[in-house]
């Protein structure tokens, strides 16, 4: 169960009532130099300065935020999968999708409850929902709607379900700063590694054939040699 700050808790037993807003904070990188930039998205008219998490954000309003499916939490390692749905048309979002690199990109969804009569915001918003975004897509909007953007975000449990290590080339890995961690791989398990024990010789192939009169040990480690 949720626990809210006693100024929510007053109102909502008061009137049973509150305003609710989406906040979607999403980090991803430019495509055009590589640095990680943030964008705040609400469902509000203006834009919003608020402080969370310990930094202060600026979410962008004017419609860039249509509508956003029902969160709920649940516990387990299962992905939970929801939809935002994006102005198309909005100049914020347009560069979201056209100038990022968003794929699994951290994306974090904020609650804020505001006060119905004064407009106030109650409390501090709080988090509702934390992942990445898993993929986007451009829905053809039917004649006379405005144009949308629906951006799916998955929980970071979404990670789990990565491809393994061993699929990843040393190629692939000197493409990121001439990282060499994986320069080896290919023979990795063909190389035989020996930790705190001797190495023994193989025997040899095939095995040496004995011939009569060579000598033999007898019991007591003496050598007897053949007709004596």
């Amino acid at each position: 169960m949720r626990v809210f700050d006693s100024g929510t808790d007053a109102l909502l037993a008061a009137r049973g009532g509150l305003v609710a807003r989406r906040l979607v904070w999403i980090e991803a990188r430019r495509i055009d130099t590589g640095a990680t930039e943030a964008m705040g998205l609400w469902s509000g008219e203006d834009d919003l300065q608020i402080t969370l998490d310990g930094e202060a954000r600026t979410y962008l309003g004017a419609g860039g935020l249509l509508q956003a499916e029902p969160i709920t939490a649940g516990s387990g390692l299962a992905v939970r999968v929801h939809r935002l749905s994006l102005s198309g048309a909005a100049a914020e979002v347009e560069n979201l999708v056209k100038g990022y690199n968003t794929r699994f990109a951290p994306v974090s969804v904020h609650r804020a409850l505001y006060d119905p009569d004064s407009r106030a915001l109650v409390g501090t918003p709080h988090r509702v929902f934390q992942g990445m975004v898993n993929s986007i897509d451009f829905p053809t909007a039917a004649p006379g709607d405005a144009p949308s953007v629906t951006v799916e975000v998955v929980s970071e449990t979404r990670v789990l379900t990565r491809t393994l290590p061993t699929k990843k080339s040393d190629d692939s890995h000197q493409m990121r700063a001439g990282d060499r961690f994986r320069r080896y791989g290919d023979i990795s398990g063909a190389v035989a590694v020996y930790w705190g024990e001797l190495r023994a010789e193989a025997p040899a192939d095939p095995a040496p054939v004995k011939t009569p009169g060579d000598p033999t040990p007898g019991d007591n480690g003496t050598i007897i040699y053949p007709g004596r």
